[in-house]
């Protein structure tokens, strides 16, 4: 090794960090390391905030509708309280709405189809039963994808940034270990960030899929019941 390599070394050994820190790591990246890294952190962000309003939004779903169950059941007034501009935001509400314009539609037509009235009703119900379920879930797609991709994400970046780092071993023509040690830690912290993404994401994505299956359960018992209802009036008409 030349002594200008030696130098260059030392050099470079004496201006190393002797902590971690990951704005200096982010400001000395290469920029395509930085642009992931950017990347990564926006959709960390994101992700968070898709946690935090979810959480709340079925909150605010799961209380209400227990309410408007508890009503719903207890009312001799179907109609009225479903028209009720402050009962029409829950998805009970909506679903038992859906099935009372199918019983309208079909208790018009004489003679009355009594089979045909209940598979209709049932099928009205189902639909807005799944309609509800996949409003709900629609979100919870950017969870999966960032779950799933931000890790590679990050290791592309971290590739890119070991692939820099020896090409600056090529060009200074020195292979110690210093002079290739931050831009290895560099491209590293790219990684670091693509799992802190991911992780919670992955997490998240799990634990609101089986609070909406849970959810669409709940939804779905609340519509046979009420189609139960429904059979048994449409035997008296």
């Amino acid at each position: 090794m030349s002594n200008l390599s030696l130098f260059a070394a030392a050099t470079a050994a004496a201006n190393a960090p002797t902590s971690l820190d990951p704005l200096e790591l982010f400001l000395d990246a290469d920029i395509v390391v930085q642009a992931v890294m950017l990347g990564l952190i926006l959709a960390s962000i994101w992700t968070w905030m898709i946690i935090v309003s979810f959480s709340m939004r079925m909150g605010k779903i799961e209380k209400g509708t227990r309410h408007f169950e508890e009503d719903f059941w207890k009312t001799s007034d179907v109609g009225k309280l479903l028209n009720s501009e402050s009962r029409k935001a829950h998805p009970a509400a909506r679903i038992a709405s859906s099935g009372m314009d199918e019983w309208k539609r079909s208790t018009k037509l004489k003679p009355i189809d009594r089979e045909g009235t209940r598979q209709r009703l049932a099928g009205a119900m189902e639909s807005r039963v799944a309609q509800e379920a996949d409003d709900l879930a629609a979100r919870l797609n950017f969870l999966a994808t960032t779950g799933s991709v931000a890790p590679f994400v990050g290791l592309f970046g971290t590739v890119w940034g070991i692939m820099n780092s020896f090409f600056q071993i090529g060009a200074q023509e020195s292979s110690s270990l210093a002079v290739v040690a931050p831009g290895i830690s560099e491209a590293l912290f790219a990684t670091a960030i693509g799992l802190f993404a991911a992780i919670p994401a992955v997490i998240a994505y799990n634990k609101f899929s089986d609070r909406v299956n849970r959810f669409e359960a709940r939804l779905q018992r609340f519509a046979d019941r009420f189609h139960g209802g429904l059979s048994r009036e449409l035997d008296k008409v």
